[in-house]
């Protein structure tokens, strides 16, 4: 009996030994975007971080790699699809190669502010654009601000005559090419990081950027002239995978959901101050002079642009820019 006893305990306490060894390894998420922790992108991240690893400790392990540590936003989708990380935030001009829809978002003077964009977003059809990539395995997650677009130049920039063989840095897209050129503009495709020297050298006349860029990569200081035009947004797309969404275990994917859905929202609060700020911080500075466009002025831009619209419709759908220039109207 004794020994009996004795083999029972054993066995107990090898039992106790082994459990820690058997359990279940926490599931990784790999959160990988471009910019600084400081930026609305780069506390949102954390705030999802924070969030997960509160409700779910022990079980999800959240590691966010900032500033390019890990891939660039050009690079990042396709890692995603490999499966070499699970959440990214690129601008919505980046998934270009993945859907043609999403061009919405670079069609000049389509909306008049960053609200109207927000309704957009929230509306049937801007929350169906979130899907549109699912063909090619990834799945949209949600929408996040940063901001209404500027131009700025070294010279005033108020009809779109003013813009006339003036070389303008944009990001990789066919519309924002297409923008420039309608006004006789001259647009290069060029890396973000190079822009404070271009600018400085005067290789290129002018940008576009919201005011957040505009103030934290000092381009206030090298561009006399800045014009709030509110022309165009540089918003990001929460992004993950097909199927890593769909292997998550039933009692994990609600709260990950649940948990990116209030980063989201945190991030865009961070936005909507720091545009505030920035703009606020530019205009008390004596190095650059901002400009305000008459609603007159913003119509000749507006006509000026249509055929951009047009141009682009076949490839955007007129469904999705007809849903756009919707959401302009403030509902009642």
């Amino acid at each position: 009996m004794k020994m009996i006893k004795t083999l029972i305990a054993s066995t107990v306490a090898c039992a106790a030994l082994i459990a820690p060894m058997t359990q279940a390894a926490p599931i990784e998420i790999k959160f990988s975007h471009v910019v600084a922790e400081n930026t609305p992108k780069g506390k949102m991240a954390l705030k999802f971080e924070e969030l997960v690893e509160q409700r779910l400790p022990g079980k999800v392990d959240v590691k966010v790699y900032p500033n390019s540590q890990l891939f660039s936003d050009s690079k990042v989708l396709e890692a995603m699809l490999l499966g070499d990380v699970q959440l990214a935030a690129p601008s919505l001009s980046k998934f270009q190669k993945y859907t043609k829809k999403l061009q919405v978002f670079d069609l000049p003077f389509l909306f008049n502010d960053i609200e109207a964009v927000d309704r957009f977003q929230k509306s049937d059809k801007g929350q169906e654009l979130l899907t549109s990539l699912e063909k090619k395995g990834l799945m949209g997650m949600g929408y996040l601000h940063n901001g209404m677009k500027q131009l700025s130049a070294y010279s005033p920039l108020k009809v779109p005559a003013d813009a006339k063989g003036k070389k303008f840095r944009i990001q990789t897209s066919d519309i924002l090419a297409a923008q420039f050129e309608q006004v006789g503009g001259i647009p290069l495709k060029k890396p973000f990081s190079e822009v404070f020297t271009l600018l400085q050298t005067r290789a290129i006349d002018g940008t576009e950027n919201p005011w957040s860029n505009i103030y934290s990569k000092k381009f206030f200081e090298v561009q006399p002239y800045i014009t709030e035009s509110n022309h165009g947004v540089l918003d990001y797309m929460v992004v993950t995978s097909k199927e890593f969404w769909a292997g998550l275990p039933e009692d994990i994917r609600p709260v990950v959901a649940k948990s990116l859905k209030e980063a989201i929202a945190y991030g865009n609060e961070v936005a909507g101050e720091k545009t505030r700020s920035d703009r606020q911080a530019i205009i008390d500075s004596p190095r650059s002079e901002v400009l305000s466009m008459t609603d007159a002025e913003r119509q000749q831009w507006v006509e000026a642009m249509k055929p951009v619209w047009k141009q682009f419709e076949h490839e955007v759908g007129k469904d999705v820019i007809d849903a756009a220039l919707a959401s302009n109207q403030k509902k009642s």
